[in-house]
């Protein structure tokens, strides 16, 4: 019997010279998944089959820098990140979709909303970045001069191979990483070519310094209102905190709030049943939003 063909599988796509690769399936209407740094299309892997078959296109870029996608030196700051998926809407012919960012993608989904409004139907921020300054540690080390030495050491074959041998031993006398830290290290360990750290550590650089996040959209958080908005995150997110959620919401009217209790960073494959009911849920009870520069002037007139 002749093998089913993965309806997620990668495709490629070269858009400005570079190679961007994509996972689309389904039909309806569209929902563009944006994952976070160091991620890639599969951060997305629980979410995008319950999406197709609920009657959704779904469209998991691996943004430049990342994944398969080509890792050239150039621009990884959000405005960049957003023009190309704009960019990568018009090739596949997709007028408008609903933007779900995570982490660093939550960040690119609200640039997408503020520098294309006419394509954004909703929005859902997932443990989003660019709502305040607080940030882990780990990524505000990497900001600092000199990480592009330290990185490579870090991710070198020989260090990973003990790191992980060390873990075996571990877990031989019952210690269990929790889900998080298992999966930082699943998508710190990808990074495995110089040009990939590279890219990594200019993502970083673009939108942390040493002090924690240095951009934030809270100051355009009211223009917002003009489409639905869900934000999601879990009470013992470690990268991003929670507070991050109260306060996004308090400045986004209208805004959906929904918290997980227990749940960390990773709520698209750390707890998929639920994040997958809630994202459907929100998707079939709001009206996709219809704006035109028009709206956008009404808004920054009135602020």
């Amino acid at each position: 019997m002749a093998k089913r063909p993965n309806p997620f599988a990668v495709r490629h796509i070269e858009l400005h010279g570079h190679d961007v690769t994509y996972r689309m399936a389904g039909e309806g209407p569209a929902v563009v998944l944006v994952h976070g740094l160091a991620g890639s299309s599969t951060t997305w892997k629980y979410v995008m089959p319950v999406l197709a078959e609920n009657g959704y296109t779904v469209i998991a870029p691996d943004l430049l820098g990342h994944g398969e996608s080509a890792k050239p030196r150039g621009d990884y700051s959000l405005g960049a990140y957003a023009s190309g998926i704009r960019d990568l809407m018009v090739a596949l012919d997709v007028e408008k979709a609903s933007f779900v960012g995570h982490s660093l993608g939550g960040g690119v989904a609200m640039q997408l909303a503020y520098q294309f409004p006419e394509r954004c139907e909703r929005l859902a921020l997932v443990c989003s970045g660019g709502l305040g300054k607080e940030v882990n540690i780990f990524l505000r080390a990497v900001s600092l001069p000199g990480s592009e030495f330290v990185l490579p050491v870090i991710l070198a074959p020989w260090f990973r191979e003990r790191a992980e041998g060390f873990g075996d031993v571990f877990r031989k006398v019952g210690w269990k990483p929790g889900s998080t830290l298992s999966e930082v290290w699943r998508s710190y360990t990808t990074l495995t070519t110089r040009e990939g750290q590279m890219a990594f550590i200019h993502t970083v650089r673009s939108v942390i310094d040493m002090v924690g996040q240095r951009v934030s959209a809270r100051d355009r958080l009211y223009l917002a209102k003009a489409a639905p908005t869900l934000i999601v995150w879990g009470d013992h997110d470690r990268v991003i905190p929670v507070d991050h959620a109260y306060a996004a919401h308090e400045l986004m009217p209208g805004s959906r709030l929904e918290i997980l209790p227990g749940a960390g960073h990773f709520l698209p494959f750390e707890q998929p049943d639920w994040f997958n009911g809630v994202l459907c849920d929100f998707l079939a009870t709001t009206q996709p939003a219809e704006l035109a520069d028009t709206n956008l002037r009404e808004l920054l007139a009135a602020d």
